[in-house]
């Protein structure tokens, strides 16, 4: 029974801080890092962790090292990274600014969100950071797309298209699940949950106009009146590109490809061409053939 923890950190530029977030993990030989993606442009990087759940007697889930393969690494990110020196093109609101945690194999939904919950509390109350829970971790399910926007999450705050320091009212107008009710501008807050697997998918517009891709993203989405279960943000991507970045919440029924075509045909309609879009992670299933290997190979 495994889980798979993506851990989202607001940094990808200083790789002293990436080097120091790494190595925390690497002192427990039992949790994985299957994959690694860090964006430049949005100054962000995920980690994709992978290790065991463990069970009482009854079945209940009492250990996994992800727990404290993750607390590590975020006590690193917290050393290493000040949020009020951070920006990038991607929204976010903390140093830590999301930890998602999902089942694999014969592992469920209910473990992955004991886990959040027991991560959670630990960050509110080592860290001093306002934690919100989200999907099956908070106790009525809520979306973490609601709770976002709810605290001004994809307000960009700089050049209309940026996202930098922290210029969100120190007292938080939700109070969170875990942790203090105020914000220690260096680190923000985080958001922690646990959910069914989740695809990313970017697919790049060749346009500097963030407007335009706004809209297209809007059209694309199911909050637009677009596809059913995507999620999407237009955002800058460098120079020369703007993005779609999408969330594919239920990708065995609308996938990579059904995006691809909407968002070409809408950009069509605007005289504009786009690339091919690209996953940020492996499946569900090759996440699972790497941890085995490197676990067998001794190269965790």
């Amino acid at each position: 029974m495994l889980l798979c923890c993506k851990l989202y950190i607001s940094e990808s530029r200083n790789k002293e801080a990436l080097d120091l977030i790494e190595r925390a993990v690497k002192r427990d030989p039992e949790t994985v890092i299957v994959n690694k993606f860090e964006d430049r442009e949005y100054n962000r990087v995920r980690y994709t962790l992978v290790s065991y759940v463990a069970h009482d007697s009854i079945g209940c889930p009492i250990y996994s090292p992800l727990h404290q393969s993750v607390m590590a690494m975020a006590e690193a990110a917290y050393e290493a990274i000040n949020l009020e020196l951070h920006s990038g093109a991607h929204p976010r609101l903390g140093v830590v600014d999301d930890i998602v945690f999902h089942p694999l194999g014969r592992a469920s939904l209910d473990e992955a969100a004991w886990l959040a919950k027991a991560v959670a509390a630990d960050i509110g109350n080592r860290f001093q950071v306002p934690v919100y829970l989200y999907g099956a971790a908070h106790p009525t399910g809520k979306a973490l797309d609601i709770i976002r926007r709810e605290l001004g999450y994809y307000r960009p705050n700089f050049m209309g298209n940026q996202w930098a320091g922290w210029t969100q009212p120190e007292i938080l107008p939700e109070g969170p699940n875990e942790g203090p009710n105020t914000v220690t501008r260096a680190r923000g807050i985080a958001m922690i949950g646990a959910r069914s697997w989740v695809a990313t998918y970017n697919v790049p517009i060749l346009s500097t106009d963030v407007s335009i891709a706004r809209r297209i993203a809007l059209m694309v989405s199911a909050r637009g009146g677009g596809l059913p279960t995507v999620q999407t943000l237009g955002l800058v991507h460098g120079e020369d590109t703007t993005e779609i970045a999408c969330m594919l919440l239920e990708p065995n029924q609308i996938g990579a490809d059904r995006v691809q075509n909407h968002v070409q045909m809408l950009a069509e309609q605007e005289g504009l061409d786009v690339e091919k879009g690209y996953f940020t992670d492996f499946s569900p299933e090759m996440i699972v053939e790497r941890y085995m290997k490197l676990i067998s190979s001794g190269s965790a």
